[in-house]
């Protein structure tokens, strides 16, 4: 069986090489679904596959801009993607991200970045599935209420309704957004993309985690817009962070571009399933994700407390990411092609009649 492993020729470890593909795969899926550069869940999967840390990091970056291009081509054929909307925010990202780096760098002379940072992470992760779960009970209340009234809820309306307070602050210049369908302050999307990119900055990601559900809940955008504007970010992001990390020699590339096989198939399921999961769909499955994400982390802070047990709390760990990758793609994989067999089966009863 061999033929199964290939040797990378810059790091020099031997890797089995359709794990990367399933890898791929299912981060593809993934990140054209949520609007995730997915980091969080491909370093550590390459970091069990064999990699150095370092280039578990950097190749991820690298297959992560390729998939983001992916992703983002497909979104835009949907009109996913408020192009304007991304370029204004990348301003702020930018400032952002290297503020965030800057925080790290005195953290790391302090001799305390790695326990901040976690434990940053952790906070950040459960404020962020309190909001979307806090969200999707709030709406379904408003519908129980609708109901009792004999009425029906508008199909825009939200639980949390940030965003219509953000857009009451009228400082010049305003903006109108097309594709995202609002109108507001150009000010706001520079200041929610440097709180974001602070924050990514900090965390070392590529801030879809995080970026996602801002744009849902503090611009105003539809599920689907935050996800497509998202990846156009994250690709470009993206592409800066793979030719940093490819000049100081951290990036796999004959890796990133076995994972893109994967991930150019998964990419596509990832960004038609939008089209047939809408709005509290994507963001249910989204906070199942957070939540996923948060408990592996938990489950590495802990190891320093209990050290004998420190080898299975970083396998559960590791279990825990690869076990929601898994079953996360295999539900958006079957919703699509539910959809996909709904809207067909409907054409032939149209064309029927």
């Amino acid at each position: 069986m061999d033929w199964l492993y290939i040797l990378m020729p810059i790091s020099g470890v031997t890797i089995f090489w359709p794990g990367l593909v399933i890898l791929g795969i299912g981060v593809g899926i993934i990140g054209g679904f949520f609007g995730m550069g997915g980091a969080w869940m491909v370093t550590p999967g390459l970091n069990i596959l064999g990699f150095p840390m370092a280039f578990a990091i950097g190749t991820d970056i690298a297959h992560m801009a390729g998939k983001s291009l992916i992703s983002t081509m497909r979104h835009g054929k949907f009109g996913n993607v408020d192009y304007k909307l991304g370029l204004i925010m990348l301003v702020g990202t930018v400032v952002g991200f290297e503020a965030g780096a800057q925080c790290v760098m005195y953290l790391e002379r302090l001799g305390n970045v790695e326990k901040v940072v976690r434990w940053v992470y952790v906070a950040l992760l459960l404020f962020i599935a309190w909001m979307v779960f806090h969200d999707v009970a709030v709406r379904r209340r408003k519908e129980r209420e609708a109901a009792a009234r004999g009425e029906a809820l508008a199909k825009d309306a939200t639980g949390i309704d940030w965003a219509k307070s953000l857009h009451a602050i009228k400082i010049p210049p305003m903006v109108h957004f097309k594709e995202a369908g609002i109108y507001c302050s150009a000010w706001l999307p520079v200041f929610v993309s440097f709180l974001t990119g602070v924050l990514a900055g900090i965390l070392g990601i590529g801030g879809g985690l995080i970026r996602m559900p801002a744009l849902i809940y503090m611009i105003g955008c539809p599920t689907h817009v935050a996800v497509g504007t998202d990846l156009f970010e994250v690709m470009i992001s993206g592409l800066y962070g793979a030719a940093t990390y490819t000049f100081k020699g951290r990036t796999e590339l004959v890796a990133a571009l076995i994972m893109l096989v994967g991930a150019a198939c998964g990419a596509q399921i990832g960004a038609v399933a939008t089209k047939y999961i809408k709005g509290y769909g994507i963001r249910i499955a989204f906070g199942a994700c957070v939540i996923g994400c948060m408990v592996s982390i938990i489950l590495k802070l802990i190891q320093p407390f209990v050290p004998s047990m420190a080898g299975i709390l970083n396998s559960m760990a590791t279990v825990l990411v690869l076990g929601f990758v898994s079953f996360i793609s295999i539900y958006i994989a079957v919703k699509m092609v539910q959809g996909a067999r709904a809207e067909l089966a409907a054409k032939r009863q149209n064309a029927g009649n």
